[in-house]
């Protein structure tokens, strides 16, 4: 499972936040994610440039 840390202040989560990628899916050439907070509590759906502009992949050991 990949995981992705936030790089900037999103739809009220702060700098840092981790999430996993949960899902995603492509549909007429538009592609959407769907992300789950760490703790799993909480997901959020977003467009491909989202995930480019507010989140960085994150290697785990």
């Amino acid at each position: 499972m990949e995981v992705f840390i936030l790089k900037k202040q999103f739809r009220g989560y702060e700098k840092g936040t981790q999430f996993y990628l949960i899902a995603e899916s492509e549909f007429i050439g538009v592609k959407e994610f769907v992300m789950r907070t760490k703790d799993l509590t909480k997901s959020i759906s977003l467009t491909e440039s989202e995930l480019r502009q507010y989140f960085s992949l994150i290697k785990i050991p």
